[in-house]
């Protein structure tokens, strides 16, 4: 049978095997699979007139495509449209943002939302009293950079009932003035206190929203994610699902997605008998249903991520107890979700940040792993102690690690966690040397959705917006291009059962992103060609479905 698509006229990383690149001159794809890889004389003679030709151009490679392995596709989309404060480098900068944002909305009564505020970037935490200033009367709510802290006005207060009266929930703090009264900020379970009350976006803006986010995706050779779930309460399977299935039917699902649920959501999928990896919308379709998502702790820039030892002193005065972070769930019912899902053929990944926090967290999943289809793992590992290192490979659990997060967290990590930050920290190279499943993603919109950065981060440990004279972080735990590029292409479809695809060899998807060859040239520079990498050409099932 004569070739559908014949790319050729360079080089070609097929990541075939176990290691290295797979270098090939050509490939060549027949009913959306790479049929052939190999030379260009090869391939020629299995092309005719019909056969679509991609030529590459001398300074081109083609890849496989990216999948992020955490991304928050919906809740990225609808935060495409709320006022983002990642730039803001000071309180008062920030505050500016918001008041153009206020001006902007009509009626005192419109919600006012955005994300993306640091308070070890701005040097202070912010407060409801800052937000007066800005927009009088008017509820807002704004989730922090690492979205696990939740700043809100004192009208969004009144309207949820937070004052001085109200306890802190568990697995969450309110964060409170001397005499006991709220600040403003909600740190992990406290923040549902408020959103609860946030009107939900439409059916209509949640379709929308996705794709349009997912469009932009595929631009940076981005051709599958994997959405953690939702940032706010859900009832049923939640909006995001319904979203996925409505575009996956209809056709319009611009990329693969496998969906993950939170833990209010569990009983609704076993009572409809969906296991992790079955198709949302019809089947061969792009969505599918991914993995039960659990909290066992917070963040680094929360002062929340569970650890084996106390906070460095130099971090300051800590609310009182959680020297050692907190646990946002039990860890006693983190193991009965996870066994619970398990049973009915649902993997669950488990936000584990701190070492203590890994350590539960492994043992909540090794008795669920193998028992469906796609495998448990861990979400970020941030810190991990070494003798949990080999604890992945042997039980069969992946670790999904968001390497673009050392950019922002290096600082605070060696203020807070001292020397164990480097030691331990982000733990990428010694889980790979350990046998693991490594995945990469960006864990957008926490960061931006450009996954380049983060590769090279991962290779350097290093960012090229770092002053000239910084050292790497946790130089020990580097990895090569060829690994990082496994893990952003292969790592994801393994840990998601999917046989077919992160490779370019006969019999995969052809899923491909041709890229500047200069970006997997060594050695890599922070900040160089592979950080701002852009493909010219993204094809998805050997279609093109993006070009420059």
């Amino acid at each position: 049978m004569p070739l559908d698509t014949l790319v050729t006229g360079g080089r070609v990383a097929t990541l075939a095997g176990d290691r290295g690149f797979g270098w090939v001159e050509a490939v060549g794809i027949t009913g959306g699979r790479v049929a052939f890889a190999g030379t260009a004389i090869e391939l020629e003679t299995r092309a005719d007139p019909h056969t679509f030709r991609i030529e590459l151009d001398p300074d081109e490679v083609a890849i496989p495509g990216l999948t992020d392995a955490h991304l928050h596709l919906a809740e990225g989309g609808l935060s495409l449209d709320r006022v983002d404060l990642t730039a803001s480098r000071s309180l008062d900068e920030g505050l500016a943002a918001i008041g153009r944002a206020n001006d902007g909305l009509s009626g005192p009564d419109a919600w006012l939302e955005g994300h993306g505020w640091h308070n070890d970037r701005w040097g202070v935490w912010p407060t409801a009293d800052d937000l007066e200033r800005v927009a009088p009367g008017r509820p807002v709510a704004l989730w922090a950079h690492d979205h696990h802290a939740l700043w809100v006005s004192r009208r969004a207060m009144e309207i949820a009932g937070v004052d001085a009266d109200r306890g802190d929930p568990d697995g969450g703090i309110i964060r409170r003035a001397a005499d006991g009264a709220p600040t403003g900020v909600l740190h992990e379970a406290a923040a549902r206190i408020v959103t609860d009350h946030i009107p939900r976006a439409s059916a209509e803006t949640y379709e929308s929203s996705i794709a349009r986010l997912a469009r932009d995706l595929v631009r940076l050779g981005v051709v599958a994610v994997h959405d953690p779930g939702a940032l706010s309460l859900q009832e049923g399977l939640g909006r995001a699902i319904a979203a996925y299935r409505v575009l996956d039917e209809r056709g319009d699902l611009p990329i693969r997605v496998h969906a993950s649920i939170r833990s209010e959501q569990l009983a609704t999928a076993i009572g409809l008998e969906l296991r992790s990896g079955d198709p949302l919308g019809p089947p061969g379709g792009r969505a599918r249903f991914g993995w039960l998502k659990l909290f066992a702790d917070g963040t680094l820039a929360s002062r929340t991520a569970a650890l084996l030892e106390p906070i460095e002193p130099a971090a300051g005065p800590l609310p009182p107890g959680t020297e050692r972070g907190i646990w946002l769930t039990d860890p006693d019912a983190v193991a009965r979700f996870a066994r619970e899902a398990a049973e009915a053929g649902i993997a669950t990944q488990i936000h584990a940040i701190g070492d203590r926090s890994c350590r539960v967290s492994l043992g909540a999943l090794e008795p669920t792993a193998g028992r469906s289809a796609l495998m448990p793992r861990l979400e970020h590992v941030q810190m991990l102690h070494p003798e949990d290192r080999a604890r992945f490979a042997r039980a069969g659990i992946a670790a999904s690690i968001q390497p673009v997060h050392v950019r922002a967290d290096a600082p605070i990590a060696r203020t807070l966690w001292g020397d164990r930050a480097e030691t331990r920290g982000y733990p990428m190279r010694s889980l790979l040397e350990a046998g693991a499943v490594v995945a990469f993603g960006t864990d957008a919109p926490v960061e931006p959705i450009d996954p380049w950065p983060g590769l090279s981060m991962a290779v350097t440990r290093i960012d090229g917006s770092w002053p000239a004279d910084s050292i790497p972080f946790g130089p020990d735990e580097r990895v090569t291009l060829e690994q990082a590029l496994r893990a952003a292409c292969v790592a994801p479809a393994v840990m998601a059962a999917e046989g077919d695809r992160g490779r370019l060899v006969p019999g995969q998807r052809a899923d491909l992103a041709i890229i500047p060859a200069e970006a997997l040239v060594h050695p890599i520079e922070p900040g160089g060609s592979l950080a701002t990498a852009r493909p010219r050409l993204v094809m998805i099932d050997g279609e093109v479905v993006f070009e420059r």
